[in-house]
């Protein structure tokens, strides 16, 4: 059987024994009676014709035999996810590690933390130095204060219970090409690198946090992921918790207050058909990828039944945030370094809606079906 990764190359495969076999057809007929010079220009043209019509579908071949490894790989995702709530009292995947607790390090160092975002951090350091071995020396995995790892890196903490090699790409899309690279080269993430921000803050029209070049952050890309966990999967729907900066959809703002060691729970979701768990942060299954908060965004989504799909981000219900109001909540795609840029590029400041990423009523709410602001 062909993986879904093998179907592009059969499709060029094909394409080149097309061509093969026109130029022995073509030898064949000048031997048997020569061949006029109009004759060649229509066999030309002809077989012009017929490539300009194969090279795209052969292409909308291989994106979509992409998107379905996507949903098997996110299915997968989520059968994990259920095997960790039923051995963790039936918790969502996330963080666990409290503010107070004392903890070891695979250097041997105890450390105790202030707040839960520290400790959440401190767990992430744990778990990449143990898993990876960068435990001392030039590549050691870092401390990364500056940002909550449950905001691109929540699927490690289910990555370490499935006991997947640090160099898997069950997380990554078969489309996401910079995720792999990055993922394949994970010391290369000095000046010079592919992975964001190795060179420094970027022209006008990229995120200009001036965290993003650290090198705690840099080189945390490596074991990136193509797709979210929403937040309500783990912080509260309310109270003290992280909500969205203003002016860059890749960052959370939040006190050092909020409780993030609990773990949500499985249960509180009400309409696990109609929630989404997981999705792709861009749909790379066209031509040229699209932020999930575009309407016409077709992204991968895991749902807490365990079902996926790629329903269109516009038919989803409008992104809420309490504490901005009860109001749709938008905001403009200002894309990271090496990030697809805005429909209308660099600079476009229409705004899109944050869709399942924030949604009313937390995990008690709903994402598509029917839904009421009451």
């Amino acid at each position: 059987m062909l993986r879904t990764d093998e179907y592009g190359a059969v499709g060029d495969c094909m394409m080149c024994a097309a061509v093969i076999l026109v130029s022995w057809e073509l030898k064949n007929m000048m031997q048997r009676r020569g061949f006029s010079l109009s004759e060649c220009v229509v066999l030309v043209a002809v077989v012009g014709l017929l490539l300009a019509i194969l090279l795209p579908m052969l292409g909308a071949a291989r994106l979509k035999m992409r998107g379905q490894s996507s949903a098997e790989k996110l299915m997968s995702i989520g059968q994990g996810g259920m095997m960790y709530a039923a051995d963790n009292k039936g918790r969502l995947f996330s963080y666990n590690w409290r503010a107070g607790e004392t903890y070891t390090m695979p250097t041997g160092r105890q450390k105790t933390y202030n707040s839960d975002a520290d400790a959440a951090a401190g767990q992430n350091q744990e778990i990449l130095m143990r898993r990876t071995g960068r435990i001392n020396g030039l590549y050691k995995i870092q401390n990364s204060t500056a940002r909550i790892p449950h905001r691109r890196f929540t699927h490690l903490v289910l990555m370490d219970y499935l006991n997947e090699p640090f160099g898997s790409d069950l997380f990554i899309d078969p489309s996401d090409g910079k995720q792999q690279v990055w993922k394949d080269n994970p010391l290369d993430y000095s000046s010079g690198s592919s992975v964001p921000y190795a060179d420094g803050i970027p022209s006008a029209g990229y995120d200009q946090d001036t965290n993003w070049p650290t090198s705690p952050v840099r080189q945390r890309w490596a074991f990136g992921s193509s797709y979210q966990v929403v937040p309500d999967a783990w912080q509260p729907d309310s109270g003290p918790r992280y909500i969205p900066v203003a002016d860059s959809p890749h960052l959370f703002s939040g006190s050092s207050g909020v409780p993030l060691s609990a773990g949500r729970r499985i249960t509180s979701v009400l309409h696990n058909a109609n929630k989404v768990w997981m999705f792709e942060e861009f749909d790379r299954d066209r031509s040229h990828p699209l932020y999930f908060g575009y309407d016409a965004a077709e992204v991968e989504k895991l749902m807490f039944d365990g079902s996926v799909n790629s329903w269109a981000s516009g038919i989803a219900a409008p992104s809420v945030v309490p504490e901005y109001g009860i109001f749709h909540w938008k905001q403009t795609y200002v894309p990271l370094d090496k990030f697809p840029v805005p429909v209308g590029g660099l600079g476009d400041s229409t705004e899109v809606s944050q869709r399942f990423r924030w949604t009313y009523g937390g995990l008690t709410g709903i994402n598509y079906g029917s839904f009421s602001f009451d």
